[in-house]
């Protein structure tokens, strides 16, 4: 194989508020955690049954990060696209430890509040229309699925059909 792929997609609720850390260089980072359920019907008890994964999530990007602080708080339903990195570190001990996190950096990342905007304040039409998808983008080309770094288009509702050239009589299926 050529290439490899390293893509990560949740559907999930924040447990908290974003943490935004700024550093000494001007950086700054933004953590969430998010919350993905998984729910099924136990065969033997019939009872339903219901487990929680919890995921570390780091976003990298300036944009993003600025969304992320102004508008997502604890138990909204955010859609992300990163990758994932494990990272190396100390504890108080000196033991190392490690820590694998979904990564939001780069054009590759996305991120769309799914349960539409609360917040106040206009911020360019951001994230204040309640009941729309929001998307953002981390940068690049926008290829269509309503990508858009400056956040007014929907996933859900993008603009350019997909046209393949085919008639659907001639697909054999």
């Amino acid at each position: 194989m050529a290439g490899s792929v390293n893509k990560v997609i949740l559907v999930g609720n924040l447990g908290a508020d974003p943490e935004v850390k700024s550093f000494s260089n001007g950086g700054r980072i933004c953590n969430l955690r998010i919350a993905t359920s998984e729910t099924w019907t136990d065969r033997a008890s019939g009872e339903r049954r219901e487990r929680t994964e919890w995921h570390s999530v780091v976003i990298r990007s300036d944009g993003l990060i600025g969304i992320a602080e102004k508008y997502l708080r604890k138990g909204k339903k955010v859609y992300i696209e990163g990758s994932l990195q494990t990272r190396k570190w100390q504890d108080q001990n000196g033991q190392d430890r490690y820590s694998t996190e979904v990564v939001l950096s780069g054009p590759g990342a996305v991120m769309t509040m799914l349960d539409g905007g609360q917040g106040g304040g206009a911020g360019g039409g951001q994230g204040g229309g309640g009941g729309r998808n929001d998307s953002w983008g981390g940068g690049g080309d926008d290829f269509g699925g309503g990508r858009s770094a400056s956040g007014g288009a929907s996933r859900s509702g993008g603009s350019a059909a997909f046209d393949d050239g085919l008639d659907d009589d001639e697909i054999p299926f």
